[in-house]
């Protein structure tokens, strides 16, 4: 064990002197007539380069698994019988320096994975009774008050008791603009400081930690396997032996033991090895950068063949959060109307209330906010409140009938509009007057429709939403989004119902939901797709997670999963017409050894070097969206 460690540990040393041996040998024969040099040096070369790769065929038989070394091994064994000593360093040192090149290359591929983990914070500044001390970050407890400073990074993920600043959170969502962080907000392992300070409360510490999830969710992504690369398993484990056989009835029919020898090298299955590995790799750690986390290969695969989204509508397709939407005055002083009534709703904590309060903030004015002298909030229907010697209603339908209040034909008008658009809608009278309504929707994520436009050119046949919203709503939402289906007021369990219809009815079904309430869904459907900040849900359930809870991301993830499974169709290829071009070649005479070796060689790294593609790809919505980028919206 010891002496395979070492070889392994001094894999990199020995090429290096395999090569510098054949170079002198080479120089002893053709520039000093050194015949006997020329052959010590390449028999030396032999030994010193054949150890590593026979130690590991040994290990591989010892498993009982035939591998490529073993080829090799018996390939040089064969090569020192015939006196060949220049094929059998030639052929040992490419084997090693192809071996070199592929592992210095895989390592480009997992830079997503390194980069996050040389983020993964160390210590952490822990407040106490005293002040302040330093300590490891695997020390800090949950309930433990931490102190987090400019150019600092969040240590463990927590609750913001104190302070605000802003943050710089792509580790987590892959979004570098930063992201202001108040009392009350959630921040998250990993992610910096970037101006500000903050004290957090820990709510998850260690491995609990989003971020820890984040990297070992990757890691266990780039070992699953996708369903090509088990059969190449299966493949290679009935191949070499094939290859050993046909080595020996090549022999025995024509006792040509070069020939035999020849066809073990050069029927070395590498390229097909490792051509659907690094491909899952390099698209795993390109969606790793972007935020976005796939699971594996196996997911890959299912998600490239998905041809139905189903949607949630609140917190997926919505933001999740109320906002005006529409406004109508039907007073000439707009700004005395949105002053009023954001100083009556600032006294109450429903959501509607709360978007107006914040549509007022958005349209600042000068003017002092009214004192009111009475107000009585009205269970289920709004707020009445007594400003100087005027009696200000604000709320529903209902709460203006109580006060015999009446609408115009036009005002009546204006709120059937807002309704079927699916808006809620508050209207606010003085003395018995309307003088504005408020429509207040859930307001739709940024670049949704152009998303679902791009989805559709890039193979998705039909959009669907499902909602327990209710229908009118509902269908507004759809009929905004371009969706083709929906379906309203429906109970978790009856997601879970119409997702196996439409997987009955023949269809490769993909369910995008927050992760929590429609956890169900994502689960039943062939591809789950959570859009969250990270809860421990989100990242459990699903099979990819959207970080940024962002549309272009689910763009990008589908175009990279039908990118990647493209590109392991490419090297499969590659690997198989680099083994028939070879053996054609042996048979007519036109490729050797050496040179048949040299050509392996270079298709596994022209395999690689086309997977590494995959890491700097982008689909044609997002160079659209480089070209023409959008102000995002706050929520």
């Amino acid at each position: 064990m010891k002496f395979q460690q070492f070889l392994t540990k001094h894999t990199t040393q020995i090429t290096l002197i395999t090569g510098i041996l054949i170079i002198l040998g080479y120089l002893s024969q053709y520039l000093l007539q050194f015949t006997r040099g020329y052959q010590l040096s390449l028999i030396a070369a032999s030994i010193i380069a054949v150890v590593p790769i026979a130690s590991r065929a040994w290990s591989a038989l010892i498993n009982k698994v035939f591998s490529i070394e073993l080829l090799v091994s018996i390939a040089v064994i064969g090569a020192f019988i015939i006196g060949e000593f220049n094929e059998s360093a030639i052929v040992t040192f490419l084997f090693l320096f192809g071996s070199y090149l592929e592992s210095k290359t895989l390592q480009k591929t997992r830079t997503a994975i390194k980069g996050l983990t040389e983020m993964a914070p160390t210590t952490a500044t822990v407040v106490t009774t005293t002040g302040t001390k330093t300590v490891d970050v695997d020390d800090v407890d949950e309930g433990d008050l931490v102190l987090v400073k400019t150019g600092g990074q969040i240590p463990v993920d927590g609750l913001v008791t104190e302070g605000n600043g802003y943050l710089n959170e792509a580790s987590i969502t892959g979004e570098s603009r930063p992201i202001v962080k108040t009392t009350g907000d959630p921040v998250y392992a990993g992610t910096l400081v970037e101006n500000g300070y903050v004290k957090l409360t820990a709510t998850q510490v260690g491995d609990d930690t989003t971020f820890a999830k984040i990297i070992e969710l990757v890691e266990e992504a780039q070992d699953t396997k996708s369903k090509a690369e088990k059969f190449i398993d299966r493949f290679a484990q009935y191949y070499t032996p094939a290859v050993l056989v046909l080595s020996s009835l090549v022999f025995i029919f024509s006792r040509d033991f070069r020939l035999a020898i020849t066809i073990l090298v050069l029927g070395c299955p590498g390229a097909l090895v490792i051509g659907a590995p690094v491909s899952n790799v390099a698209g795993i750690g390109n969606g790793a950068k972007r935020g976005i986390l796939i699971k594996g290969g196996e997911v890959i695969d299912t998600f490239a063949k998905v041809d139905t989204l189903v949607f949630d509508k609140t917190g997926t397709l919505t933001q999740g959060k109320t906002a005006v939407t529409s406004f109508k005055a039907y007073q000439p002083t707009t700004t005395a109307i949105l002053t009023t009534a954001a100083a009556i709703e600032r006294l109450s904590d429903h959501p509607l209330g709360q978007a107006i309060v914040t549509y007022a903030q958005q349209h600042p004015t000068s003017m002092s906010a009214p004192t009111l002298t009475t107000t009585e909030t009205v269970k289920g229907q709004g707020i009445t409140a007594q400003i100087a010697q005027q009696q200000v209603v604000i709320g529903n339908q209902k709460l203006l009938a109580a006060h015999h209040i009446k609408l115009t034909t036009a005002q009546l008008t204006d709120l059937n509009t807002m309704q079927q658009a699916g808006q809620s809608t508050v209207i606010m009278a003085t003395d018995g007057q309307v003088q504005a309504i408020f429509g207040i929707a859930d307001q739709i994520r940024p670049q949704v429709k152009a998303s679902l436009a791009a989805l559709k050119a890039q193979g998705i046949k039909r959009l669907v939403m499902l909602t327990g919203d209710n229908q009118l709503t509902a269908n507004a939402v759809a009929h905004e989004l371009a969706i083709d289906d929906v379906h309203a007021n429906l109970m978790p369990a009856e997601k879970v119902t119409y997702v196996q219809q439409l997987q009955a009815a023949g269809h490769t079904v993909a369910f995008i939901g927050d992760g929590i309430n429609d956890s169900p869904s994502i689960a039943n459907a062939d591809i789950g797709i959570a859009m969250g900040s990270g809860t421990d849900v989100t990242i459990e359930t699903s099979d990819v997670v959207l970080m940024q809870s962002s549309f272009p991301a689910l763009v990008h993830a589908h175009g990279l999963a039908k990118k990647t499974v493209l590109n392991t169709r490419e090297n499969i290829f590659i690997a198989i017409a680099t083994v028939a071009f070879l053996l054609v070649g042996l048979i007519f005479g036109y490729i050797y050894m050496a040179s048949g070796m040299f050509v392996h060689e270079a298709s596994i790294l022209v395999v690689i070097f086309n997977a590494m593609r995959l890491l700097k790809f982008k689909t044609n919505f997002d160079k659209t969206q480089a070209q023409s980028p959008t102000t995002p919206v706050t929520a």
